[in-house]
């Protein structure tokens, strides 16, 4: 179960931190604007907060139906 948890923790930082560094490098390349840059982050940050939130819940109620 830890090998599965630390794998999965592992794919969701490596992809926050790839759309932070892509985000950053338009920024820097004048290709987006600041707010354009926020707007990324955010809803990127946001949709996996919300799949995060979702596979708890689901988890939670899986745990009480074993119990």
């Amino acid at each position: 179960m830890k090998k599965i948890l630390d794998a999965t923790l592992e794919r969701y930082l490596s992809r926050k931190l790839l759309v932070w560094l892509s985000g950053t490098a338009l920024l820097l390349g004048n290709k987006i604007d600041g707010e354009q840059w926020v707007a990324l982050a955010l809803v990127y940050v946001g949709s996996q907060g919300l799949a995060d939130i979702a596979a708890k819940w689901k988890g939670a109620g899986s745990e009480k139906s074993e119990g």
